[in-house]
């Protein structure tokens, strides 16, 4: 980085000018070199803002979408198409006040060790904290709500968002959720609300004092187990970087009472003064936090007489009716619902939004029944804390599981469901540690491995596979614990193949079908 630029005609040092972006109409953005590593949607919505606001900017990235190449140059953005592995002569030239670094790049990676040590690093969240005031249709500009957990964070972020747009708020779901937070800030007609999903790898890059630090009216760490490991380096890095979530928060810190680090996590925040810590459980709440009595959704926090009366938000039947009667989907809605009551939105509108909700494709996702076999999608159980949920929710299920395991050990898993599994089909291109944890904690139980690598053929395979031993009461249940990258698009591409190899073995005989708002 240049020790100096010129700002306004003076000569001003590039920390002292970064130290005074802190709105979307601040003159400093002019003529400022940035750099942004990575050109996925986040990287490109990076670029087009800061070029908008009139900075020089270049994306480096090793490729992208070439309609997408072609609108840097439309927009006026240059792209340097380079290897970010090792340091890019185009970066190093560049020699940027600024560089902004897309969440899939961990702290690793050379190019970001190279602008740590020579620039200043942003993610997008922090662009997008400090640029928040570009359309405001209050007194000030949207609060922010944030929301991270290794699992439910897309759930919970949808429900809350539900939540506050029956309440008449203009609100939207964006982050991690796949809305890039700077595409909204910018849209002309501006939210009353933003519900934002982070990631681990967002959060890592967030600051938590100056500027950029984002200060959410209320937050959520919904539960933590270890994930992403080989991205952060440790599960303490990992954890760190979640309870960032909690830092500045205004209202409310909501938390598992179920899961002790995340009440660690809010008890070692720094918050703003009076911010309340909220619990949310599946039993009966003590003053203060959210929970079940009976089969009532109950609010024991927002209410006057919290120690001798609480408010309903909504049942059990509410919940059934729209497919969130799982027990982690029914803990998803009592953070949502946590959210929603720190900001005020009245129990009617929570109950109003659960009543209409259906929940994402490919999360515990009925496909078909016939034969008196059950076939769930859960292809969004992407690590192992996700399966958990799915696993538990079902008798006798035929497992069909493996992948990509970011580090993560599988083992504890296996000892906990294998043996109870009707049968277990393995996927994915790296099954040792699947078939070693069966043959250690159920070598009775039947294993089956899919030989097929090619995409076309996994899918087919496994649901050939899981047919042959599934009985009439089982259900054949697709809960990877595991990545998709190794063998599919996506966990959604993974999720709908399962689907379409389901509806075709079946035939004309299959009772539901895939994308179906009913739940198992």
């Amino acid at each position: 980085m240049s020790d100096s630029s010129t700002w306004s005609g003076s000569p001003v040092s590039a920390d002292a000018r970064l130290d005074g972006l802190d709105s979307w109409y601040a003159e400093g953005w002019k003529g400022l070199r940035v750099a942004v590593l990575g050109l996925g949607s986040t990287g490109f919505s990076v670029a087009d803002t800061l070029v908008e606001l009139g900075s020089e900017v270049t994306v480096h990235a090793p490729d992208g979408p070439d309609d997408t190449v072609e609108l840097l140059d439309v927009i006026g953005a240059r792209f340097e198409r380079t290897s970010l592995d090792t340091v890019p002569g185009s970066l190093v030239a560049q020699a940027p006040d600024l560089v902004v670094v897309s969440p899939g790049l961990p702290p690793h990676n050379a190019s970001v060790q190279w602008a740590t040590a020579n620039s200043v690093v942003w993610g997008d969240i922090e662009l997008a904290w400090r640029v928040r005031d570009k359309v405001v249709r209050g007194p000030i500009a949207a609060p922010w709500v944030t929301i991270t957990g290794t699992n439910g964070k897309t759930t919970t972020t949808q429900l809350t968002t539900a939540m506050f747009a029956a309440s008449g708020l203009r609100a939207v779901a964006c982050g991690n959720i796949g809305v890039p937070v700077l595409d909204v800030v910018r849209d002309p007609e501006g939210f009353d609300v933003l519900v934002v999903e982070l990631s681990s790898h967002q959060l890592h890059y967030m600051p938590t004092t100056g500027d950029g630090a984002v200060v959410p009216l209320a937050s959520a760490c919904l539960n933590i187990a270890d994930d992403h490991l080989e991205w952060h380096g440790s599960a303490e890095d990992y954890r760190a970087a979640k309870a960032k979530v909690y830092e500045r928060s205004v209202m409310a810190c909501v938390y598992n009472t179920a899961d002790d680090a995340t009440r660690r996590m809010v008890e070692q925040a720094d918050v703003v003064e009076g911010c309340r810590a909220v619990g949310f459980t599946p039993g009966v709440p003590a003053p203060g936090d959210v929970g079940i009595v009976d089969d009532v959704l109950c609010d024991r926090a927002f209410t006057e007489d919290r120690r001798n009366s609480a408010l309903e938000l909504a049942t059990l039947a509410d919940l059934e009716q729209a497919g969130l009667a799982s027990p982690h989907m029914t803990m998803n809605v009592l953070a949502a619902a946590a959210l929603a009551r720190a900001a005020s939105v009245a129990p009617a509108h929570i109950r109003s939004a659960v009543q209409g909700f259906r929940a994402d494709h490919h999360r515990t996702e009925h496909v078909a029944t016939a034969d008196g076999i059950t076939w769930v999608d859960d292809s969004k159980a992407t690590n192992p804390h996700a399966a958990t949920a799915s696993l538990a929710s079902f008798e006798t299920v035929v497992w069909i599981v493996g992948g990509q395991f970011k580090g993560v050990d599988i083992d504890g898993l296996v000892e906990r469901f294998g043996p109870d599994a009707r049968a277990v089909v393995v996927i994915g291109t790296d099954r040792a540690p699947v078939l070693e944890a069966f043959a250690r904690h159920a070598p009775g139980v039947p294993v089956l491995q899919v030989e097929a690598t090619d995409t076309e053929h996994v899918m087919p395979e496994a649901v050939r596979h899981a047919a042959s031993v599934a009985r009439p009461g089982d259900t054949v249940l697709l809960a990877p614990a595991a990545a998709s990258f190794d063998q599919f698009g996506s966990y959604a591409d993974r999720g709908r193949r399962f689907a379409a190899a389901v509806h075709e073995h079946l035939g004309g005989t299959a009772d539901g079908d895939h994308g179906s708002p009913e739940r198992p």
